[in-house]
């Protein structure tokens, strides 16, 4: 993965053995695997691996477990050769939720292959990077048109002043938690310029680690990070049972 950085992933959440929208992340890992490689992805064998890396030594029933897709023979010359993925699971520990709201910068970004979640991480992580240098926490991208996307490793939501939730339509990952919650509370799904977004009266990040994070300012706007509606989809989505892994 390091020489040549194709590839694909999904990263779970594991509480108490289960994982909220176990399905849609091995749905995804499936997808993905079609779409980087052209093959098929035993995804029982990866449920059978992700299980191994928990129960593992020093693991217990509750970790973050990544799951990286990738052909350890791929030849960069030649990458529409046949494939023959392997499966990397890694894991770590797990942190405490609700995590402190975030500071975010908007910056002009669109991720390469944006509907699949691949490991070319460069260019969201050195947006990362350069937004924390300049005294935020993260990044959030728009596009060259003006209307915003998505974080490097997150969704974004936003709430209205009437308590609409507006998910951003744009070029994004179709992320598993953003799924879960429009499942569960009612949302429209529009585009959101940059100059429309300090007008909300709150927004959020959402992916499967940090599950409803605030976000507390864009750029220089000061936005309600104890929204009731951020709150209530933070505990619709803690709420969520989750498939035994």
């Amino acid at each position: 993965m390091a020489l040549t950085n194709y590839g694909h992933f999904t990263t779970l959440r594991v509480d108490d053995g289960r994982v909220r929208g176990l399905g849609l992340h091995l749905a995804r890992l499936a997808r993905d695997c079609r779409a980087v490689f052209g093959a098929e992805l035993d995804t029982d064998r990866v449920r059978a691996y992700a299980r191994r890396a928990v129960a593992g030594p020093g693991g217990g029933s509750r970790a973050v477990v990544r799951v990286s897709v990738f052909d350890p023979d791929l030849d960069i010359g030649r990458p529409a050769a046949p494939a023959t993925p392997h499966v990397l699971v890694t894991r770590r520990p797990v942190g405490a939720l609700p995590l402190p709201p975030l500071r975010v910068k908007t910056v002009p970004y669109v991720r390469d292959l944006p509907a699949v979640k691949h490991l070319g991480l460069f260019g969201a992580l050195h947006a990362r990077r350069a937004a924390q240098l300049d005294g935020y926490d993260d990044a959030l991208f728009h596009g060259p048109d003006g209307h915003v996307s998505e974080g490097g490793t997150w969704n974004v939501g936003f709430v209205r002043a009437d308590g609409t939730v507006v998910w951003p339509r744009a070029d994004v990952l179709p992320g598993v938690t953003m799924a879960l919650l429009q499942q569960a509370h009612a949302h429209t799904t529009e585009p959101v310029t940059l100059a429309e977004a300090p007008g909300m009266r709150a927004a959020f990040a959402t992916n499967a680690n940090v599950g409803v994070r605030a976000i507390a300012a864009l750029d220089d706007t000061a936005l309600d990070p104890g929204h009731p509606v951020t709150a209530a989809l933070r505990a619709r989505y803690l709420a969520l049972p989750g498939d035994e892994l």
